[in-house]
């Protein structure tokens, strides 16, 4: 047997555990128990969760079957409890406390873990196969992003304290005047709440450092059953503070909707009774509208808040306005301002849509937004309890299928065609299937020197399993030597009439290579491919025209893996190692990653041209790729350049690929190839000099640019929101093309 806690937690009165146990074989299943003290036993809630990547770890595959587990019992202060895993006939016994779930919660504690994880007999063996099957070198990188991962958990209740305002920063929010101030109307549903909850959200209300506020409280708990006393305790206090009792539940959107009539505000605030506000919340909403005056809509980063209100945690620091993110998973959520004539217009929350009313009403506000500002700091504290939709399935599943509709009816209002919108890596998060237009013809673009038996598994890898079939291939020939490349040419040239070679005779240049191949394409659709690639999912091809197809996207990118199905590119961060980078480097395909975004379609300032699909009359529109580019960054630049036009550059996930990696060219191992790279960068940040100073707005200040996996940033390495310093790149530094966007 085997198991793990990943995660403790106490709540109000309780005790949360999440993790994982495992037999022998998939078919094991493990029993739990939890005894107090004298050892009697104790009633506790029990939900089973997927866990792919154990299942992937330990069993070489991912089985359809619930290896996790979420456990809840209730606990005394003071007092320890114990949980028993019971699996083939072994039983392991693991002690709770107070002092204990501290010690266990330390950043010491939990890299002391990671390093006995790295030790264990499992890992050995597991890294054996690894060296049999993939060789020395590839263990030894695997076993690098392993050992890079250990410092990746800084402890975000210190990281919080070191970064949030200090008092006399607070005093002097509370001096400044600024030139408009608007009435900010918080509007709260309330229905049953406990007391305690909703005086903390209250009292964080009233700690405000910006005053111009109203409370709008609309309470639909029974008749007998609410707290009117203290609300009109609140309102005798504060005139501010404003309330109505219902009488009765008019459900979520009615409840909210109830609020929204109370509102005289000139922005509009979404707040639930049980959740708090950090004091500068207001002041930074209120600055945010001062520097951006045409914004319709703001929203800002968030974490959670214990049940005791004394620990955060899981802190979620977001994109920028993200539209195809938005349709993978509400990433928006709170903090959410919308200006009140905006909100007139697309009416209030919508009945039909409880469960994830909040979401449809996101949806509305953004589309009718003439601007949607993100503000990249944590302006909300999300009570995290058992019946929120984080631990309850039928409340997910409830949830989930309201989500779905309104992705749907978000779709139908913009004129996007979707066949349908299905449960993605979990509930919660979405996978859209776009309805394809016809069957336009799309041309694959391979530069190809040498190495034709990986050619050959690229080419036929598209032929057999690929569920799209219109495709051409233009092979482009680069300077190869060995004659079994041409005679592959020839054979594949005679078999297939939709395979065409193209020769290029001068040297190796990426951009100017594939632009000589896309000047052959007869199609509507381009897919540059490197010949080191094969498809995975049949789908893929489909996944990223779906994309492709609508107006408002230039560029669709894939998810690629190494062969040991660790990611090697899932969108790509402006600013990762000082320029650009890809996500998640290294990180199993089943492993879950930041907040799913590995899994989530989404919008990026760039992806990868090793699989990369493009509209044709975009690509001539913006000249192809740059050739000055003619190694690194070629890719990122054309992205960039796409963007300038205002089309967006889209991950697809469920476009999956292996990615090789390389194979043709070699790596950046001579002085001249190192000075050439060099002048390569320095021409990019020529180029595009603002992202590279403010930061990808796909990304957030708050994260860390010296590693893939969105850690927080290590304050002693980098400021928030710190560049990196570049200046090493200024003597490779072209003097002309100071503004040039080709």
């Amino acid at each position: 047997m085997k198991y793990k806690i990943d995660v403790v937690r106490i709540r109000e009165n309780s005790i949360t555990l999440n993790g994982w146990a495992i037999g022998k074989s998939p078919e094991s299943r493990a029993t739990f128990r939890i005894e107090d003290e004298k050892h009697n036993p104790v009633k506790f809630k029990h939900v089973s969760t997927r866990r792919d990547d154990v299942s992937q770890i330990y069993f070489k595959k991912v089985h359809n079957k619930e290896f996790g587990f979420d456990i809840q019992f209730p606990y005394e202060r003071g007092k320890s409890y114990y949980l028993l895993i019971r699996c083939e006939g072994r039983q392991a016994k693991i002690k709770y406390n107070e002092d204990l779930i501290t010690r266990r919660a330390s950043v010491a504690h939990k890299r002391m873990e990671k390093i006995k994880d790295l030790m264990n007999m499992e890992t050995v063996h597991v890294a054996l196969d690894f060296w049999k099957e993939h060789g020395l070198k590839a263990l030894v990188v695997k076993s690098k992003h392993k050992l890079q991962g250990i410092d990746n958990d800084y402890d975000y209740g210190e990281w919080y304290e070191l970064t949030k305002p200090t008092d006399e920063e607070l005093a002097a929010q509370r001096q400044e005047n600024f030139d408009f101030e608007p009435l900010l109307s918080v509007v709260i549903p309330a229905y049953k709440t406990p007391e305690r909850y909703l005086r903390e959200m209250l009292d964080s209300i009233l700690e405000q450092t910006y005053t111009n506020w109203e409370v709008c409280i609309a309470d639909g708990s029974p008749r007998g059953q609410g707290l009117e006393r203290v609300l009109k305790k609140y309102a005798d206090r504060d005139g501010r503070i404003r309330y109505e009792m219902l009488g009765s539940n008019r459900g979520i959107a009615g409840n909210t909707n109830a609020a929204l009539d109370m509102a005289r505000g000139d922005f509009v605030i979404l707040a639930d009774h049980d959740d708090t506000l950090p004091p500068h919340a207001f002041y930074e909403v209120v600055k945010a509208i001062s520097e951006h005056p045409g914004c319709d809509v703001l929203y800002s980063d968030e974490d959670k808040l214990d049940m005791d209100g004394k620990a955060l945690f899981d802190p979620h620091f977001k994109p920028d306005f993200n539209p195809d993110l938005l349709t993978s998973v509400n990433y928006i959520c709170h903090l959410f301002v919308v200006r009140q004539d905006l909100l007139k217009q697309v009416g209030g929350f919508r009945q039909e849509f409880d469960g994830a009313q909040d979401y449809d009403f996101i949806f509305r506000c953004t589309e009718a937004a003439e601007h949607v500002h993100h503000i990249p700091k944590v302006l909300y504290h999300w009570r995290c309890h058992q019946d929120s939709t984080a631990s309850n399935p039928e409340s997910k599943m409830y949830a989930f299928e309201a989500g779905s509709r309104a992705i749907m009816a978000h779709y139908e209002r913009l004129g996007i065609e979707a066949e349908r919108v299905e449960k993605g890596v979990d509930h919660g998060i979405y996978h859209t299937r776009f309805k394809i237009q016809g069957e336009p013809l799309i041309s694959v673009i391979i530069p190809n020197k040498d190495h034709s038996e990986d050619l050959d598994v690229c080419v036929r890898s598209l032929i057999e399993k690929s569920t799209y079939r219109n495709l051409e291939f233009i092979v482009v020939e680069n300077n190869s030597r060995e004659k079994e490349t041409f005679a592959y040419y020839e054979k594949m040239q005679a078999l297939h009439s939709n395979f065409h070679v193209v020769t290029w005779e001068k040297e190796f240049n990426y951009s100017a290579i594939n632009n000589y191949g896309a000047g052959f394409a007869k199609g509507q659709y381009l897919l540059l491919l490197n010949n080191d690639t094969e498809l995975i999912d049949p789908d893929s091809i489909r996944e990223m025209l779906g994309f492709c197809q609508r107006e408002d996207v230039g560029i669709a990118g894939a998810r690629l893996l190494y062969g040991d199905d660790t990611i090697q590119h899932a969108g790509v961060v402006i600013g990762f190692g000082g320029i650009a980078g890809h996500t998640f480097i290294g990180l199993h395909k089943a492993e879950n990653s930041y907040f799913h975004r590995a899994m989530c379609a989404q919008d990026y300032s760039a992806v990868t041209a090793a699989c990369l699909m493009t509209k044709k009359d975009v690509f001539d529109a913006v000249g192809g790729l740059s050739t000055e580019l003619a190694v690194a960054f070629n890719d990122i630049d054309y992205c960039m350049k796409v963007r300038a036009l205002g089309k967006l550059v889209v991950y697809a996930p469920y476009a999956c690929f292996y990615h090789y990696e390389s194979k043709s060219r070699g790596l950046e191992d001579t002085p001249e190839k190192v000075e050439r790279f060099n002048r390569e960068v320095a021409i990019f940040i020529k180029k595009w000099p603002d992202i590279i100073k403010n930061g990808d707005p796909y990304y957030n200040p708050n994260l860390t640019l010296r590693k893939s996996n969105f850690a927080l940033r290590d304050l002693l390495k980098e400021k928030i929101g710190e560049p990196y310093d570049l200046r090493v790149y200024q003597q490779y530094a072209p003097e002309d093309k100071q503004n040039s966007h080709e």
